[in-house]
């Protein structure tokens, strides 16, 4: 199972930033998850929230302003992959009007960095398999219906081979069941360490956690 620093390893660290990516190197992980979000200006800026902790929305001002807004420096797509080279990055879209931007930067990297881009849009994602030779995953936080439907619309789309679950709605029989299709199961969301050891048990293909010392990140 590969360990994900879900945003860096940000233990006293703002999550995020090339000061919490380098120390998810450090702690050894297999890789790094973060999120792009796209400013008022058209930069691709590293922040998962909506809104900056001045609550003001990240679409609505400059890269500048949110950098002032959350008192540290906020990376730009482009910065980030020097951080750490080798390791996987998970690069989940926030919004569809960040694609375009990214797309082309992603592009840049395809060949030189190991790239997994999810999105809860899985118009993007759909977007992402068809321009780019990177892996794409869905991701997914409300149970489906029908995860078979689901993977059967990615049959013309072989970059689609995995899928992001909220740890909240895990079920062994639907893991299982992507698990046989020849997909990847991955997991985000779990905090104890039970939680942890529970999905070591999973045969995950990865977890994407703030607490990567609890899944064995820094072996």
């Amino acid at each position: 199972m590969l360990v994900l620093a879900h945003r860096g390893y940000h233990a006293g660290l703002p999550e995020n930033t090339l000061a919490a990516f380098e120390a998810a190197q450090r702690l050894g992980v297999d890789g790094i998850e973060t999120d792009v979000r796209l400013s008022v200006d058209g930069k691709p800026v590293i922040m998962h929230d909506r809104v900056t902790p001045a609550g003001r929305a990240v679409s609505a001002i400059t890269h500048r302003e949110i950098e002032d807004d959350c008192g540290h420096a906020v990376p730009l797509l482009a910065e980030i992959f020097d951080a750490a080279p080798a390791l996987l990055w998970n690069i989940e879209i926030k919004r569809p009007e960040a694609w375009p931007v990214a797309a082309p930067i992603l592009k840049q990297f395809q060949k030189t960095r190991r790239i997994l881009v999810s999105s809860f849009r899985h118009d993007v994602v759909y977007q992402c398999a068809a321009e780019l030779e990177v892996d794409c995953a869905l991701l997914i936080a409300s149970r489906p219906l029908d995860v078979g439907a689901i993977m059967a619309a990615c049959a013309a789309r072989p970059r689609i081979r995995s899928i992001v679950w909220d740890y909240n709605i895990i079920d062994e029989k639907i893991l299982q069941a992507v698990t046989a299709r020849g997909w990847n199961n991955y997991v985000y969301g779990a905090h104890t360490p039970d939680e942890h050891a529970y999905c070591g048990t999973l045969h995950l293909r990865g977890l994407i956690t703030d607490h990567p010392q609890r899944a064995g990140g820094g072996r």
